[in-house]
């Protein structure tokens, strides 16, 4: 039994029994304070309980983590997750487990200290603004679901044959732009390139026409291996900190030209985005789930025991003229490849990854078309129109259009989520 999550315990912070971030979540984040006073800049790592924004870096400045080998100013003084994510998962669990106790109902004392000692670690979630959590060295974006590989394959190679050869042997994947990459809440401007009209042989310079989302996951490693040593599929998830909403934006139209023979490049660097908070590992455990039989059977570096898909319910909405609509309705659970298995292919050559390093899942598409992952999909690569709430017709996505991500595990007994991944798009 991890501590923390025991769907037995109450906080003493009121919330919402519906709300993402129940005392069994305790995701990690960073924020600063909106009203910040002109010689207050302090950045806070923090965490969240209900509507309710947690300050470690004051909590550990009064020294409520002491004992449990934490390294010095891990959270205060810190502007980013990077110093916690290097330490180990034994040290990530205890102080998960510890800010349960804390703020556990039955825990007076905290609360008293918290006046007595002025300790100002509480905010209302109005009063601050989510920074992003951690400094990414490198990102990987993986294409991990057999039904979005096959969607694109059916739509732009031979429909009996969808699949490429290599995709059920290994988890394909491709090294991204980590320094595009920005957290909820920053507009998305819509990038410009080299695009193939249809029925021409030159290429002309235009902004994107085709500009897309892709519904994914991504997660959070830990500090790895030495340069040259591989992590297996048994050890993976001591090296996964947590998971994030990601979308990774996409132009289809200077992706389409540009993608033979290297792969994508400007139309996916120009942004993607990551949710505010990160949701460790440990606070999924009630919810993984098997995944789907994977045959041909894969390489021995590639199988694992257990269970290791997570259910995890996933939306995408567009607002547009104060109208929101659900266009999508996916799930986690569906992904071919799983974490470890991207883990341990990722480091099998002796690749080594860092703290903070961000691996996303590629686009998540379910088996119905109501799950598909992407607008290429839904439109079909734009033969079929996407009818809003307001009548508003899309195909691909329009300047001013936002576009919501939403994503949590539920059971009869607990809910744990991310909140929302929200981002607008700018000419």
């Amino acid at each position: 039994m991890i501590k923390a999550n025991d769907i037995r315990r109450k906080s003493w912070i009121k919330y919402d029994q519906k709300s993402d971030f129940p005392i069994q979540n305790i995701p990690f984040g960073v924020f600063k304070l909106i009203n910040n006073t002109e010689n207050d800049f302090q950045i806070h790592i923090g965490t969240r309980i209900g509507d309710t924004v947690i300050s470690l870096s004051e909590i550990e400045k009064h020294h409520y983590f002491n004992d449990l080998l934490l390294k010095d100013y891990t959270f205060h003084k810190s502007e980013n997750l990077n110093k916690f994510l290097k330490q180990n998962k034994k040290t990530w669990r205890n102080v998960r487990d510890r800010i349960a106790e804390l703020f556990d109902v039955s825990n007076t004392q905290f609360q008293k200290d918290i006046k007595l000692k002025q300790i100002d670690c509480l905010f209302s979630i109005s009063e601050v603004q989510p920074i992003m959590p951690i400094k990414i060295g490198d990102y990987t974006d993986f294409y991990s679901s057999k039904d979005h590989a096959m969607n694109v394959g059916k739509m732009f190679r031979d429909p009996k044959n969808a699949l490429l050869p290599n995709w059920l042997h290994i988890p394909v994947g491709y090294h991204g732009r980590s320094s595009s990459i920005v957290i909820s809440g920053t507009t998305i401007k819509r990038p410009k390139g080299q695009i193939l009209p249809k029925n021409t042989d030159l290429p002309i310079f235009s902004k994107s026409k085709l500009l897309d989302f892709e519904l994914e996951m991504a997660f959070v490693t830990g500090e790895g291996k030495k340069l040259g040593e591989s992590i297996s599929t048994d050890e993976a998830e001591d090296y996964i900190f947590g998971l994030c909403l990601f979308n990774d934006w996409s132009a289809r139209d200077i992706q389409k030209y540009e993608y033979v023979p290297l792969g994508p490049f400007l139309g996916k660097s120009f942004a993607s985005s990551i949710s505010p908070w990160i949701v460790t590992l440990d606070a999924f455990e009630a919810f993984r789930v098997k995944g789907e039989t994977q045959n041909p059977v894969v390489s021995d570096y590639l199988q694992f025991s257990g269970n290791r898909n997570y259910n995890i319910q996933l939306d995408v909405f567009i607002e547009s003229k104060n109208t929101m609509t659900k266009i999508t309705s996916s799930n986690f659970k569906y992904m071919y490849w799983n974490m470890c298995q991207q883990l341990a292919h990722h480091t099998i050559n002796g690749c080594n990854i860092k703290a903070g390093d961000l691996m996303a899942s590629g686009t998540i598409s379910g088996p119905k078309e109501y799950e598909f992952g992407s607008m290429l999909e839904l439109s079909w690569g734009g033969t079929k129109e996407i009818i809003l709430d307001n009548s508003e017709v899309r195909k691909f996505l329009m300047n001013n259009d936002k576009v919501i991500m939403k994503g949590f595990a539920e059971n009869k007994e607990i809910r744990i989520g991310f909140g929302e991944l929200k981002n607008k798009i700018i000419d």
